[in-house]
């Protein structure tokens, strides 16, 4: 019989340390890899006995995730030691928060806006489930960011304090992979897996989303044997488009035939600008944008309709609703987006691009084109005809006119007298504008919380690229815009970030007061107040006539509240046009964090909001919207 010897003991010598102490060795490899990465520590062995906690830090290095943001509780001590000597190291960047609603919002919008992958790390039990909460702000926009909580132990000792207090196995594992894809480090060997699995998920090309790992308290600690060449790096997967002609020739087909062509770009093509506009100027045919897609095409662009759905736009709704054929490139075809799918009365027909299967079959007759959106454009482009400019052209620009004098007259409404305020104060139109406009002068990122702020700002803003707004339309989640001005700790070129965000917004995350000035966050947060829930007061006037509990009695002084905060600089915006832009640039100047209190008309007159255009499953509106969708053709 021959005598078996592991790869291990013959090949491979395994690092072991002579360092006086735990903390000594732990320093030393940290300082290797802020010298030269994995391949300098691998340089000194292939394989090193490292606790699971650091093995994972490794890991995620190899991932190229850098910066964490944390709340550490008894679940997280180990891995929190290893943060602690690889960020005194320079290695990785962690981020304290006060609120795990808040730093999930900010890891979201650091992975949006500066495209690294970030983690976030807490404890299971309620910072567990509030950040999974906030991890639907990413999951609904296609934000990949690793969630890392502390769980129960896996010797069933006992109950565990925070678990879920029921005699049965791994809980939150169970509740986070209801909330996305999970992974349990039941033993320190499944590392590898765990990551493969994660940047699959985190790093996926058409539909990122958070990756939830569970580490459990007992296993964090254990010594394993870490193969520093077989960890899994960050997902690379080519571009894709359909094999052969079939598909594209067919969908040429029905452009040629169709007579009134219309793109809704969703906010899947927010890394296909260009592909886009060259199909549409291909084509002459109107884009409708959603909240999601702002930016795609230039405000200005001859073809750019604004946004369409149960909000939209003059322009946007009109395109919507008289095209023949629709083009939906990247889009989830959500409620709003399409009017609970009543968007595309006259449509006979779909051509949908999407890398997702589900998203790209999703509406009846559809010639599905899957796959990477400007590798098919690309492709798309070589078999359609150009098409000229036309009556159908024509008619969309003049309804882009008639959008563009809507605007402006909104936008130039005086002050009007409130009986909250009980002076005359801007209206949230003017307002929004005047905020909008002095954001994208200065090359800042504005950032919109939901409701009413949220529902307006996205007609309002008049975007030249993609960036410029960052609007979380896909779980509305009040209180992301504030806390995604935290995004910006730890970036070495950050940029300004303007969070626009009502009263009730604010008050949901108002923990970025403290938690920015900590990290020396440079940003403003515009603070429209209205004393309302303004959005949902208008879909209880718009359905029954009457308000009911969408508002309060108390009056907040947030001057003084966020001026209570040092290094927060607070200021009250004035009720004018005048008196804003002074504050405006108050507020820039200021070497951190500024707060601009904007007291706004709360009133649900016609000049007061942007209107809406379509249609939306929800209330009394229910059975007419329900009978229309049942006569679509798509």
């Amino acid at each position: 019989m021959l005598e078996r010897t592991s790869p291990k003991e013959a090949d491979i010598s395994v690092a072991t340390s002579a360092a006086a102490t735990p903390e000594d060795a732990l320093r030393a490899r940290a300082r290797r890899l802020a010298e030269g990465g994995i391949a300098a520590l691998a340089a000194d062995a292939q394989v090193i006995e490292v606790t699971l906690s650091e093995a994972l830090v490794i890991g995620l290095l190899r991932q190229g995730v850098r910066t964490y943001f944390a709340i550490f509780g008894h679940g997280s001590t180990d891995l929190g030691e290893v943060l602690r000597v690889y960020t005194e190291e320079g290695v990785t960047t962690c981020i304290n928060c006060r609120n795990e609603v808040e730093m999930a919002h900010a890891a979201t919008a650091h992975a949006w806006v500066y495209g690294e992958t970030p983690a976030v790390i807490t404890s299971i039990g309620p910072g567990g489930l509030q950040a999974m909460a906030g991890a639907l702000a990413a999951s609904s926009n296609g934000i990949g960011v690793y969630h890392i909580y502390g769980d129960e132990t896996t010797r069933g000792e006992g109950y565990n304090m925070q678990q879920v207090p029921k005699a049965e196995q791994g809980l939150f594992g169970r509740i986070t992979a209801l909330m996305g894809q999970s992974y349990t480090l039941h033993t320190p060997e499944a590392l590898r897996d765990c990551l493969r699995r994660g940047t699959a998920c985190v790093h996926h090309p058409y539909r990122a989303a958070p990756f939830f790992i569970m580490a459990p308290i007992n296993t964090q600690p254990q010594q394993t044997a870490l193969n520093l060449a077989t960890l899994p790096g960050r997902l690379n997967a080519p571009t894709l488009a359909p094999a052969g002609q079939d598909a594209l020739t067919r969908a040429a087909d029905l452009i040629a035939g169709a007579k009134r062509v219309a793109i809704k770009a969703g906010g899947g093509t927010r890394t296909h600008a260009a592909a886009v506009q060259r199909l549409a100027e291909a084509l002459n045919a109107p884009v409708v944008l959603s909240p999601g897609s702002l930016g795609v095409l230039p405000d200005d662009h001859p073809l750019n309709m604004h946004v369409g759905g149960s909000k939209g736009s003059i322009s946007g709704n009109h395109a919507m609703q008289n095209a023949d054929l629709a083009i939906i490139i990247g889009s989830r075809a959500v409620c709003q987006a399409d009017c609970s799918g009543t968007g595309w009365p006259r449509a006979q027909a779909v051509i949908n691009i999407n890398g997702d299967l589900d998203d790209a079959s999703h509406y009846a007759n559809t010639e599905m084109l899957p796959g990477d959106i400007g590798a098919v454009i690309e492709r798309l482009l070589e078999v359609v005809r150009p098409q000229p400019a036309g009556d159908w052209t024509a008619a969309c620009t003049a309804k882009k006119d008639d959008w563009t004098a809507f605007k402006r007259a909104r936008f130039a409404q005086a002050p009007v007298e409130d009986p909250v305020w009980q002076r005359p104060v801007l209206t949230q139109p003017a307002a929004i504008n005047i905020v909008s406009r002095f954001a994208n002068a200065h090359g800042a990122v504005k950032f919109f919380d939901a409701g009413d702020v949220q529902a307006n700002g996205f007609q309002v803003v008049e975007d030249s690229a993609v960036g410029q707004t960052v609007t979380e339309t896909g779980a509305s989640y009040m209180g992301f815009a504030t806390s995604a001005l935290l995004g910006a700790a730890g970036v070495a070129e950050p940029k300004y970030g303007v969070a626009f965000t009502g009263d009730g917004s604010f008050m949901m995350n108002p923990q970025v007061l403290i938690d920015a000035v900590e990290h020396g966050v440079r940003g403003m947060i515009a603070l429209f107040d209205n004393r309302r829930m303004a959005a949902i007061t208008g879909l209880q006037l718009a359905q029954y006539g009457r308000e009911f509990r969408t508002n309060d009695s108390v009056a907040v002084d947030y001057v003084q509240m966020a001026g209570a905060v040092s290094g927060v600089r607070a200021i009250w915006a004035g009720t004018t046009a005048e008196e804003l832009e002074v504050a405006l640039a108050e507020g820039h100047a200021h070497d951190g964090l500024s707060l601009l209190h904007i007291p706004v008309y709360g009133n649900h007159d016609d000049f007061a909001g942007m209107g809406a255009y379509g249609s939306w499953n929800v209330g009394n509106w229910v059975d007419d919207v329900q009978r229309d969708y049942l006569m679509q053709k798509i």
